[in-house]
C-alpha cells in the first residue's frame, strides 16, 4: 500500500512537470556516460518521489538465437533470477520482497530488456542484488529444465486459444526465413533442444558490458549514482559482443494466404498485412497519425465498420509494430465462421476506401489530439522515462525524437496523409493468416489468394 501511494504521487508530480496534452512535451535532461568496461550509462535526475527506476537493454534478442534454438534468448533472460553463485532463486525473491523492489528481464525480438525499481532507502541493497543477478547467474540445471518444460506446456495450452498464437503464425508466414519470423518464445521443436550449455553460451556471448545499456531515472544525484553503479558493475570484465546483423526484410509480393486449421473453432481469427516501418523511419509519426484514423482508435474506420455498424466482431484494429528493421503492418479481427468472408471483404473495402478517399481534416485533427494526449501519458513515471531513454539509445535516436513529436504530429495534413497511405498501407500485396475451422472457411478463403498454404494447429511450429 505504501509503495502504491508513492507511485500515485509520482504520477501526479511527473504529469505536472511534463504539462498538459496541449503543451509541448520535452524530455527531461539526462547524462550519458560510458563506463571503463563499456557499459553505456544514462542518468536522469527526478526528485519528486524517493524512487529509482532502471531500464536495461542487452543488445541481443531472438534475432541472435541460433537456428534450431529459437527461444534461447528469452529463456536466458527468464533464468537470470533463478539463482546466482551466492543466492538461490528463493533468496532473490525474498530480498526483492523485503525491500519492495522489482527486477525482471524479458527477451524480445531485437533485444533483451530489463526493469528494476527500488525505493531510495533500499537503493544500495537493490544495486547489490541486481549486480549479482547480472554478473553471476548460476543457471541451475533443475531450473533450466523446469522453465523449458513450462514453456512447452504453455505453448500447447496457447494453441487451444487461437487469439494467443495467430500473431506467431503471421510473423512466421510474413517473414519466412528472416530472423523476424522466428518465434521469440520458441516452439515445440526448438525448446526441447535447448540445453543449459546453450544458455550459458548465450549469456557469455551477449551479456557483456560492451553490449549493455543501463538507464536510471529517479531521486538521486547523478555523480553519486554513477559511483554506486561503478562500484558494483565496474568489476565486470570489459568485453564486446559479436554484432547481430539484421538485414532489411523483403515485403511480400502478390497475395498469399495461410490457413491454420483448428477443427473445434466456432470463430475465425484474421490477420492481414505486409511489412510496415522501422523505428527510425522518418515517416513513422505520419504513419501513426493515419493509422489512428484507419484502425488505431475505437472510432477508427475499421472498428466502426466491422463492430459498430455491422456487429461482425467485437473488435477490429490495425497496428504498425516498429523494430530495428521494418516490423509488420497488421489488420486484425475475428468473427463467426459463417461471416468470415463478409468480415474480410469489409476490411479490404475499408482499406480500398482509405486509398480512394483519404482522410478528412476533421479526422486528422481528432487523431492528432488523441495521439498527443496519449504520448504525454507515456512519459509520466520514472519507469517510463528510464525505458524511453534506454530505447532511444538502442535505436540511435536522441532527445529530439521526443521533443519534436508534437510538431511532427501537427505538421500532418490531408495531402501528406495521402502520400503516407499510398506508400505504407499496402492494397495489392497482402498476406492473410486465418485460424479457424478449415472445413467451413476454406471455400471462402480461396478467393483471397491464388494458392492456400494450410497447416493444422496441432502440428509443431508455426509455419
Amino acid at each position: 500500500m505504501k509503495r502504491l501511494t508513492w507511485i500515485l504521487s509520482l504520477l501526479l508530480c511527473c504529469a505536472s512537470t511534463l504539462g498538459a496534452a496541449d503543451a509541448t512535451v520535452k524530455l527531461p535532461p539526462f547524462t550519458r556516460v560510458q563506463l571503463k568496461n563499456g557499459i553505456t550509462l544514462l542518468l536522469m535526475e527526478q526528485r519528486e518521489v524517493p524512487l529509482i527506476s532502471m531500464s536495461l537493454i542487452v543488445k541481443a534478442g531472438s534475432v541472435a538465437d541460433p537456428q534450431g534454438k529459437e527461444g534461447l534468448a528469452a529463456a536466458t533472460a527468464d533464468l537470470l533470477k533463478k539463482g546466482t553463485k551466492s543466492r538461490s532463486s528463493d533468496q532473490i525473491a525474498s530480498e526483492l520482497d523485503f525491500t519492495g523492489g522489482t527486477f525482471e528481464m524479458t527477451g524480445s525480438i531485437d533485444f533483451t530488456s530489463g526493469n528494476a525499481e527500488f525505493m531510495k532507502k533500499d537503493l544500495r541493497k537493490g544495486l547489490d542484488l541486481m549486480a549479482d543477478i547480472l554478473m553471476h547467474p548460476a543457471f541451475p540445471q533443475e531450473e533450466v529444465k523446469k522453465l523449458l518444460d513450462q514453456n512447452i506446456d504453455q505453448l500447447k495450452s496457447a494453441k487451444d486459444r487461437a487469439a494467443s498464437v495467430i500473431g506467431r503464425y503471421y510473423y512466421a508466414y510474413l517473414y519466412g526465413s528472416h530472423p523476424y519470423g522466428r518465434p521469440t518464445g520458441g516452439d515445440e521443436i526448438s525448446l526441447p533442444s535447448i540445453t543449459r550449455a546453450d544458455v550459458e553460451k548465450f549469456y557469455e556471448t551477449y551479456y557483456v558490458p560492451g553490449n549493455l545499456i543501463l538507464a536510471a531515472a529517479g531521486d538521486f544525484n547523478p555523480p553519486e549514482m554513477r559511483q554506486m553503479i561503478e562500484e558494483r558493475l565496474g568489476a565486470w570484465p570489459s568485453r564486446n559482443a559479436p554484432p547481430v546483423p539484421v538485414e532489411a526484410p523483403k515485403p511480400s509480393s502478390g497475395k498469399r494466404l495461410l490457413l491454420v486449421d483448428k477443427p473445434d473453432s466456432t470463430q475465425t481469427y484474421i490477420y492481414i498485412g505486409n511489412l510496415g516501418v522501422a523505428r527510425t523511419n522518418p515517416d513513422r509519426i505520419g504513419v501513426s497519425v493515419v493509422n489512428a484514423v484507419f484502425g488505431g482508435l475505437f472510432t477508427s474506420h475499421l472498428n466502426t465498420a466491422l463492430r459498430i455498424d455491422t456487429g461482425l466482431t467485437y473488435g477490429a484494429n490495425s497496428i504498425f509494430t516498429q523494430r530495428r528493421q521494418p516490423g509488420p503492418f497488421t489488420i486484425s479481427t475475428f468473427t463467426k465462421n459463417a461471416t468470415t468472408g463478409q468480415a474480410i471483404d469489409l476490411a479490404l473495402q475499408i482499406l480500398k476506401d482509405l486509398h480512394e478517399k483519404g482522410l478528412t481534416d476533421k479526422e486528422l485533427q481528432s487523431a492528432k489530439a488523441y495521439l498527443k494526449g496519449q504520448y504525454a501519458t507515456n512519459l509520466e513515471t520514472t519507469n517510463q522515462l528510464a525505458s524511453t531513454i534506454a530505447s532511444l539509445e538502442f535505436f540511435g535516436l536522441g532527445p529530439n525524437d521526443v521533443d519534436s513529436y508534437y510538431s511532427k504530429v501537427d505538421a500532418m495534413n490531408t495531402a501528406e496523409a495521402q502520400r503516407i497511405i499510398k506508400q505504407y498501407f499496402p492494397l495489392d500485396h497482402l498476406v492473410f493468416v486465418l485460424v479457424g475451422k478449415a472445413s467451413e472457411i476454406r471455400p471462402v478463403a480461396q478467393k483471397y489468394a491464388p494458392k492456400i498454404d494450410q497447416k493444422n494447429i496441432t502440428q509443431p511450429g508455426f509455419f
